[in-house]
């Protein structure tokens, strides 16, 4: 991978984004629907886009609304949709058209009080909190965010009731709708001016934070981590969780110093990212150098993207953790250290994670379930119960209460964080020196993940792909064990194709929004070896595409 030269220098005024265009282009630019770009497209998380490229514009947002709208009126949802934003430029006024919409369609609408942000897990823990206690009525909720994605992006995803983000029949139906809404220019659409709206009756401002912060107890050991006074360090990355810390720090008596308290849509505090842009991604050495640079100055430092989903941890150890080493640490805890959780809890796993946590839940003798890039797949394990951790490369989790409970159908970086804190606090080691123990005993792990370009046409093919088409034996000299193009924990389809070998694997699938294929590759060996997984890799696409 390239690194840009401004990679982890301060942002320079040169490339902060113009709020004025994009706000003008928000509400000027109509998409013109005989265009892909321009068309409502749901991803792994939700639709994103930019105004000045009329990927995300007013008309986008009132269509899409209208769809969910449509959606939980067909499904019968008659409770509640609890409404929250990030701190991304367009994020406000994508709420305030979020509320002209569902104000019109007289739903009850619970939003965040005094203009504030809303993290996404907390939208979630909310929805389940209130169909926890009612038989019907369900609610449902909204996020607008594009999670890490640069200033200049805004984003809308939508968690139906069982809290988590919706699966792919939910959003393609919710996607086609909004589409027919966009080409009819709207027409259908209901719409009250904001001030009407937000003086009706079923639009009522709420604080999320209070109730959510008070059940933080019944997931994580908060009495042990204010009794070893661990010093914290968080940065919020300017994210919607800048006002939750303090909160949390004052009810559990916790030595809390949040670094960095800047609200400013530009993200100008920000360090720039490995590409030369402004990303706020917390699991990115680059975006996190400033909190990096402070690890000596607390036991334990942790960060959160923009809408909170999503965690870096840094130990004064190593730095930043690695995800993979993250999430590896965190289940090996999470399984020896909740006495409460039943023995048939699994773990899940996105087929791209690390396969240090296969090597750890057969050590623990605890189901793994693997399954393609997604939170999406992981939504019915923990509202059920049966899985108690679940976890993607990207740094984005959830796990179980103390008793089994549901907590958050959604990735939680709120919890990830304080996980790290009391696993330091329960067995005075960081996460970093834990994980260092995983490899001592079950091996080495050289991870990357790269970016290859592609075409459109190859990216098309990547749907057709057969384990047929894979015609070697061996993987960097090693026999294959497993070809696959469905994840083995559910059967679903992963769009791309996992190769596995007793020593390595790798992964290929194309990106939903760029024309580029991402190669995932793991050895267990040393660089050398995975460099030659990599190698084969690229050999191995490029044969499928002859074929194709």
């Amino acid at each position: 991978m390239t690194i840009h030269f401004l990679a982890g220098q301060p942002a320079p005024e040169s490339i902060l984004i113009d709020t004025s265009l994009l706000e003008r282009s928000y509400f000027e630019n109509i998409p013109d629907t005989k265009l892909p770009e321009q068309r409502v497209i749901f991803g792994t998380s939700g639709h994103r886009g930019t105004s000045a490229e009329v990927s995300f514009t007013e008309s986008h947002i009132l269509a899409i609304v209208q769809a969910i709208c449509d959606y939980r009126n067909g499904k019968g949802y008659t409770g509640p949709l609890f409404l929250g934003k990030d701190t991304h430029f367009l994020s406000r006024q994508a709420e305030r058209n979020a509320i002209e919409v569902l104000a019109a369609n007289d739903v009850q609408v619970y939003y965040q009080s005094d203009d504030g942000f809303t993290p996404t897990p907390v939208i979630s823990w909310s929805i389940l909190k209130h169909n926890h206690l009612l038989d019907s009525g369900f609610a449902d909720g909204i996020v607008i965010t594009p999670s890490h994605n640069p200033p200049s992006d805004g984003g809308i995803k939508y968690n139906p009731p069982n809290g988590g983000p919706a699966d792919t029949d939910v959003t393609s139906w919710i996607q086609d709708r909004a589409n027919a809404y966009l080409s009819a220019r709207l027409s259908g659409v209901k719409r009250l001016t904001f001030d009407t709206a937000i003086s009706r009756s079923v639009i009522k401002a709420v604080d999320f934070a209070e109730k959510y912060i008070a059940d933080l107890d019944n997931i994580i050991d908060m009495k042990l981590i204010s009794e070893s006074r661990i010093k914290i360090g968080v940065d919020p990355l300017g994210g919607a969780g800048v006002a939750y810390w303090d909160r949390i720090a004052e009810r559990y008596k916790l030595d809390i110093t949040v670094v960095n308290r800047s609200i400013d849509p530009r993200f100008s505090f920000m360090t720039v990212d490995h590409d030369g842009k402004i990303r706020m991604d917390c699991s990115s050495q680059y975006a996190m150098r400033r909190l990096v640079d402070l690890k000596n100055n607390f036991d334990i430092a942790f960060a959160n993207d923009p809408d909170t989903d999503r965690h870096g941890i840094v130990v004064p150890d190593l730095g930043l953790m690695n995800p993979n080493h993250y999430l590896s640490a965190a289940i090996q805890y999470l399984f020896t250290n909740r006495p409460k959780w039943s023995g048939s809890i699994g773990i899940g796993k996105t087929l791209v994670s690390s396969a240090m946590i296969d090597r750890i839940a057969d050590s623990l003798n605890v189901k793994l379930v693997e399954t393609p890039v997604g939170f999406k797949w992981f939504v019915e394990g923990l509202f059920s119960g049966t899985l108690g951790f679940c976890g993607e490369e990207s740094a984005g989790a959830s796990f179980l209460c103390f008793d089994g409970r549901t907590w958050s159908t959604d990735k939680d970086g709120i919890i990830l964080n304080l996980l790290a804190a009391e696993i330091i606090a329960k067995t005075e080691k960081s996460p970093g020196i834990i994980y260092r123990e995983l490899e001592s005993r079950f091996g080495k792990s050289f991870y990357t993940r790269i970016d290859q370009p592609t075409t459109p046409q190859q990216k098309a093919a990547f749907k057709g792909l057969s384990v047929n088409q894979v015609r070697t034996s061996k993987l960097a000299g090693d026999e294959i064990t497993f070809k696959l193009t469905k994840a083995p924990g559910n059967g679903a389809l992963i769009g791309g194709l996992k190769v596995v070998s007793g020593k390595g694997w790798f992964a290929v699938r194309p990106s939903g929004t760029e024309n580029i294929y991402k190669i995932y590759a793991e050895s267990f060996c040393d660089e050398e070896h995975l460099n030659q997984i990599i190698s084969e890799a690229k050999e191995i696409v490029d044969s499928i595409r002859i074929v194709q």
